[in-house]
């Protein structure tokens, strides 16, 4: 399932609890995600999943639903 493979990439990059990390989680207001934290998830998921992630996708990921809608798109 992708949103599991995404849940232990953001815990992974972010050092935290699996459990805190809901598709409803916001990856920088709940998560305290920095941009560099989010430069980091976007290579460790484009590497993950074989994928490629625009800039303008980036820019428009929000939460951790944001990330497997991007990634189930692909």
């Amino acid at each position: 399932m992708v949103f599991e493979r995404v849940r232990r990439a953001v815990a992974d990059i972010l050092n935290c609890d699996e459990s805190l990390v809901l598709e409803s989680s916001g990856i920088f207001d709940d998560l305290g995600a920095s941009s560099l934290d989010a430069v980091e998830l976007t290579t460790a998921l484009e590497e993950e999943f074989h994928i490629s992630i625009s800039e303008e996708e980036q820019a428009s990921l929000r939460t951790v639903g944001d990330l497997v809608r991007v990634i189930e798109s692909k």
